[in-house]
């Protein structure tokens, strides 16, 4: 199986923009040297902050005053296609201006792999998009350095993979040593002559002092650093952050299933907290049971010295008996106690851990069966997915053994789940044909490892390499276990339950923990599933929802600077199914409306062409002044020493390139890949402009001010000309909602009295607003929230209308009603929409208005 790619996501391509409009102004072209071809930068340092102030403002972030270095940021949540960005980008800086050195710089082998992974299933897709254009990607491998003979002399796109080791390991740095192979120059020479872009993937995990000299001595044009939570955010030009990434419906949705024991006050609970080490002393924070009025509670208590006793700091609870602190030791993070016992941060004592995971096991299994149970029932043959469940062990002995604990608990439950009569139309394989393990070896035999071994690489490539194996129906393994190192540089659109199994609670960063499972899903032939009612992710937690949410809150906070919506986060206790009302279909006011909307359509484009070729010509007439490209000449002093090598500035000087000396592309060409529009209607608009003269001047600013001009003047004029008419025969059936289940936190809902529905799940306060003012208003009679499967079909992509409303006045009126996500009532203005959302809006009222129904939409008319 393939995952098919959608050249069309807006937001991916707000952040490709967001780049590549950086460089505008920069002509064409490349640079021949002695030891390569390479990049070159025409831009001074007032056009490139020029630039970055544009794009900031376009996308709603501070202005950059002044230019924070040669090194920009783009910030993308997790899940929502920051490689599949990055590598877009790379490709169309080549294409608009000849950029074809590109080193794609990574923290660790886990991220590395990925990054191949993605170069390759992407490979046909770009092919596609960028006609053919010759790419050669490779990782960098020291014992085989004519790899960079052939990055540095290439014409072509050159992609080089490195691993930030490669560059600041003394193991490793062969990358700094003359190679006879090289005619006695450094591999580092050849990249430092080619003026690399260096992309940094992850770039929090390479802020230290040897890793930002290692990034200097590749001597990079400049950098650009993706990530979903930046250290330092250098000229800042896009931000996805966690919030919008949810209210955009881009990510699952989250649920925690958390998996608590009761208090066993029989048994003594010691929990460790923390241990520090201060001025004062050593201080231990424990929870352990202390006897109150009404019988034990569980509290925290501090000890800072040995001979401290548990019995005495419990108000006497006999289980305490014995426990008396021997020693704390700050360094190792460990408290031992005088009868043997002894716990290390994080760790816990009398909470029957083995049940606790026992029953974590058996509720993944369960959440699984009952999400490809929900998915058979929703998905049309053809269109079915796949559903994967991840488990995070700490241990690798207690699943990789045939006699281990993790192994057997799996095997009882997925055994006795699957004899459930609910899942036998699933056909479920034989239990010994859905799990597999995911571990490094060492001498043939799995073994706990950290990750960042050697010894990892192979674990990784082999699930990488599994990546689409595992979304097809055909392959039987459903549930992957793996050791919990496997938390960052792995994901796959499929995990839908993530269960992270330890003895003590996770320490994993939570924003780690889901992010293995955020990407939206894919079905059996490659393409996304945007269903919200299957698209969630559930956590099988062993602590409780409520800590689970706090230590995610916090980490947002920290990292990302937002506030999670409580809506974002659901307890998996509290979901309820909402519900059909007894004598639905036979609402007359639904029945009315649904007669009204149900019809599929089928719209024709009726505008001139000399319309068109007018009002395009004279948006491009009216395009800002051309500035000619500078160049820039740059001194530096190359050093070497222990951290590796760099640079340092001594010179600049700037000078204009003289008009006309540049080279000029296919215009024509260029501008007919990214509108469709015929060459000969495009020659039309170039030529009534008047400003084919300006090409001379700088040929790339020309041809992204036209485009942006084109496009403009396509999501104007199209929409004025479209025409719908009704599909004969072809409806949507409202039987598809008695066969769509909507489930959600109970938290999340209201309930409601003018719907078919008892009560009405809310995605954003917008919609919550909504609801209740249709609710509270006398003039409205019926509504619905239209299911995500009803869809209107537009030159600019499908558009989801969102609600159906019947007003009542002197005769009922039937209309559709429009809420963007996250906005609320009147919340929106036309100009804060993007040009293509609102060409979407107007073509769904031209489709509304066909089948005689009205249209409203926040953002007016």
């Amino acid at each position: 199986m393939q995952i098919q790619f959608d050249r069309h996501q807006q937001y991916q391509l707000d952040a490709v923009s967001a780049v590549v409009d950086l460089f505008d102004g920069q002509p064409l072209t490349q640079t021949q040297l002695d030891l390569g071809v390479g990049n070159q930068l025409a831009l001074d340092e007032e056009t490139m902050l020029d630039n970055v102030r544009r794009v900031q403002q376009r996308n709603g972030l501070p202005s950059a005053a002044p230019l924070d270095g040669m090194n920009f940021s783009v910030e993308m949540e997790t899940g929502t296609g920051k490689t599949y960005v990055y590598l877009r980008t790379i490709y169309e800086l080549n294409a608009r201006y000849g950029l074809a050195k590109f080193i794609i710089l990574v923290p660790g082998v886990a991220i590395r792999e990925g990054v191949i992974k993605n170069l390759q299933i992407t490979a046909d897709h770009f092919r596609s998009l960028y006609a053919n254009r010759p790419c050669d990607y490779q990782v960098y491998d020291s014992r085989r350095v004519a790899g960079v003979r052939q990055f540095a002399g290439s014409h072509h796109l050159q992609i080089l993979v490195i691993n930030i080791d490669a560059l600041n390991k003394k193991a490793n740095n062969i990358i700094h040593k003359e190679n006879d192979r090289l005619a006695g120059h450094r591999p580092v020479d050849l990249i430092q002559a080619v003026r690399p872009i260096v992309v940094l993937d992850e770039p929090q995990n390479m802020e230290t002092e040897p890793a930002r000299a290692a990034i200097a001595s590749l001597n990079p044009l400049c950098t650009l650093r993706y990530s979903a939570t930046h250290r330092h955010p250098y000229n800042l030009l896009y931000r996805l952050d966690p919030v919008r990434a949810y209210e955009m419906q881009l990510v699952k949705r989250i649920e925690v299933d958390s998996v608590r024991a009761d208090s066993d006050f029989n048994q003594p609970f010691i929990g460790v907290s923390s241990i520090e080490a201060a001025r004062s002393g050593i201080r231990a924070r424990l929870a352990i049971d202390v006897n109150g009025e009404n019988g034990p509670v569980r509290k925290t208590v501090s000890v800072s010295r040995g001979g401290e006793d548990l019995y005495e700091k419990s108000n006497r609870h006999e289980s305490y008996r014995g426990y008396v602190v021997d020693q704390i030791d700050a360094g190792s993070g460990s408290i031992a106690f005088s009868n043997g016992v002894s716990l290390n941060v994080g760790q816990t004592q009398g909470e029957r851990a083995d049940d606790l995971m026992r029953v974590q096991v058996y509720e993944t299994v369960r959440e699984h069966l009952e999400k490809e149970r929900r998915c058979h029932t929703l998905l049309p043959v053809g269109r079915r997915l796949k559903v994967l469940s991840l488990f995070l062990i700490d241990r690798v002995a207690n699943y990789a053994t045939a006699d281990g604990r993790i192994r057997r608990w799996f095997v009882a439950a997925y055994t006795e789940l699957a004899r459930d009569p609910r899942y036998q139309p699933l056909g479920l394989p034989l239990v010994a044909q859905v799990h597999k393990g995911y571990f490094a070896e060492f001498r043939g035999k799995p073994r706990d490892t950290s990750g960042k071994t050697a010894a990892d690489d192979d674990a990784y490539e082999l699930i990488m390499r599994d990546k689409e194996k595992l979304l097809s129906p055909d392959e039987p393994v459903r549930f992957i276990f793996s050791h919990s190192a496997l938390r960052e540089g792995w994901d796959n659109p499929n995990v839908f339950q993530i269960c992270t199994l330890n003895e003590t609670k996770s320490q994993m960063k939570k924003r780690q923990e889901i992010g293995r499972g955020l990407r939206l899903p894919v079905d059996e032939t490659g393409r996304r599933v945007l269903d919200p009612q299957i698209n969630r992710l559930t956590v099988v937690a062993n602590e409780s929802y409520a800590e689970f949410a706090r230590a995610l809150q916090s980490e947002m906070a920290a990292e990302c600077g937002v506030r999670l919506p409580a809506r974002m986060l659901e307890n998996k206790r509290e979901q309820r199914t909402v519900r059909l009302k007894p004598g639905w279909c036979l609402n007359p006011d639904f029945g009315a409306l649904w007669e009204r909307i149900k019809h599929h359509t089928r719209y024709s484009l009726c505008f001139s062409t000399a319309d068109l070729v007018g009002r395009a010509a004279t948006a491009v007439r009216d395009m800002p002044a051309l500035q000619p490209p500078r160049i820039r000449a740059e001194k530096a002093a190359i050093q070497v020493g222990n951290a590796g090598v760099f640079h340092t500035t001594l010179a600049v000087r700037d000078s204009a390139v003289s008009a006309g000396s540049l080279p000029v592309p296919d215009l024509l060409g260029y501008l007919q890949r990214e509108t469709e529009l015929t060459r000969s209607t495009l020659a039309e608009i170039l030529a009534e402009s008047g400003r084919l003269a300006d090409v001379a001047k700088n040929p790339q600013q020309f041809l992204d001010q036209a485009l942006k001009a084109i496009r403009l003047t396509l999501e104007e004029l199209v929409p004025d000309g479209i025409v719908y008419e009704r599909i004969t025969g072809q409806e949507y059936d409202m039987r598809r909602l008695a066969e769509t289940s909507v489930t959600g936190s109970s938290s999340h809902m209201l309930d409601v009295n003018k719907t078919i529905y008892d009560a009405i799940v809310f995605d954003s306060e917008g919609e919550a607003e909504l609801v209740r003012e249709l609710e509270a208003c006398t003039g409205i009679k019926f509504f619905l929230k239209l299911p995500s499967w009803f869809k209107v079909e537009t030159p600019f992509g499908a558009y989801q209308p969102g609600w159906a409303v019947v007003r009542q006045a002197d005769e009922p009126r039937y209309l559709v009603r429009a809420t963007p996500p996250g906005a609320g009532s009147g919340a929106l203005r036309t100009g804060a929409l993007r040009p293509g959302e609102w060409a979407r809006i107007r073509c769904a009222r031209a489709h509304f208005a066909a089948l005689g129904v009205g249209f409203e939409h926040p953002a007016g008319a």
